[in-house]
């Protein structure tokens, strides 16, 4: 009898300890860039999606459950990522936010696909999406939809026919890279001095002086936020005068603070901004920067939105069944009447690849300035 009794204080025991879990906060845990770097990025993104939970958990958070976020450094490592990936699944993570850099999403990617997790990146290498992971969601455009707008912007626009190059030697850089040389191929646009380039390179003048030399009518800038800087100014300290474009991180605030002067006139395609004309983006960014003491970039738009994604689809499933997310996110379309924590109207596909709109940047007396809107690839 007393064995009886100890197992059944056993069994209630464990039952109460499910119910607790059923009812507790929902582990959601980020993967993301705090040194390193990748820092800039990751930060941002971190503390977008910091300001989302905040926001949900203060309405009562996801189906009356409060979001239990905690967040790791990555050290912009893609070893750290994958190991940080595993401790995320030891927690019962019902989702990952997290890397950005595509160079630790690869790694750790594969670890929260063998636990069924679903997975946001603000990774932009094409091949992410195209491994066919059904867990993982891009918070940005695929290079592959990015960059054909810039190589058509760089024909109509600027009418260039010639175009170097300045990309970063990583994961990132090389499936840039190869997404650019294809749409100005099919743009008809010739690719002069392709100049590749370290991840943290102080030093840029070498890669100048070869754009400089190769006559070409501009120059597209690849490469991450204080790399950015670092050629805009050797470009400015050098002389160059021809059209300086980039993909989202030419134009992004932290390398407009760190360039300085030399920012100005630079161009950019980019997929989110703090500085878009919508209302409730400006909106975001004037709190964001209240809160962290300073003003956000696209990352810190990527971290909160993912995070609003993750509430609507959960609320739409009804249930916190992270395989299930995943398969109702692919095709799923979220739209600001309805979450209007989602900023903008967005879309999934069937590999996980966004959509929504997009903008044409330049700055200005040290400010980002959007001067065109881009529809979505397909009409919500």
């Amino acid at each position: 009898m007393k064995r009886f009794a100890g197992w059944i204080g056993a069994m209630m025991l464990g039952v109460a300890a499910t119910a607790a879990a059923q009812n507790g906060p929902v582990p959601i845990v980020g993967l993301v860039e705090l040194s390193g770097p990748g820092a800039v990025s990751g930060t941002n993104f971190n503390d977008g999606a910091r300001m989302a939970v905040e926001e949900i958990n203060a309405k009562g958070g996801i189906l009356g459950r409060k979001i239990d976020y905690t967040f790791n450094d990555t050290q912009s490592n893609p070893g750290v990522a994958k190991a940080l990936a595993q401790k995320a699944v030891d927690q019962n993570a019902y989702v990952v936010m997290g890397p950005v850099f595509s160079g630790s999403i690869f790694v750790s990617m594969e670890v929260t696909r063998k636990a069924e997790i679903t997975n946001f990146t603000g990774g932009e290498a094409a091949n992410i999406t195209q491994q066919g992971n059904p867990y993982i969601f891009r918070t940005s455009f695929t290079q592959a939809n990015a960059m054909p707008r810039v190589a058509r912007y760089m024909k109509n626009a600027l009418k260039l026919k010639t175009v170097d190059m300045i990309w970063v030697n990583n994961d990132f850089g090389k499936g840039g890279h190869d997404e650019f040389i294809k749409a100005i191929n099919a743009e008809g646009i010739k690719l002069g001095a392709d100049v590749s380039t370290d991840q943290g390179q102080v030093d840029f003048s070498g890669a100048v002086l070869k754009v400089k030399q190769s006559g070409s009518d501009g120059v597209f800038v690849y490469v991450n936020e204080e790399e950015a800087a670092r050629a805009l100014r050797e470009l400015a300290k050098q002389g160059y005068n021809k059209p300086r474009v980039g993909e989202t991180t030419l134009t992004g605030q932290k390398v407009i603070e760190l360039a300085g002067p030399a920012a100005n006139g630079a161009i950019a395609h980019v997929g989110l901004s703090p500085d878009a004309p919508i209302p409730a983006v400006r909106a975001f960014a004037e709190k964001f920067q209240k809160e962290f003491k300073y003003k956000p970039d696209h990352n810190g738009i990527k971290g909160y939105t993912a995070m609003y994604v993750v509430k609507a689809m959960t609320e739409k499933i009804g249930k916190f069944d992270s395989k299930a997310l995943a398969a109702a996110l692919h095709g799923a379309t979220v739209l600001v009447k309805d979450h209007p924590g989602v900023l903008m109207n967005v879309s999934f596909d069937k590999n996980g690849d966004i959509d929504r709109e997009s903008f044409m940047s330049k700055v200005e007396n040290g400010k980002q300035v959007v001067f065109e809107t881009l529809p979505p690839l397909h009409p919500f």
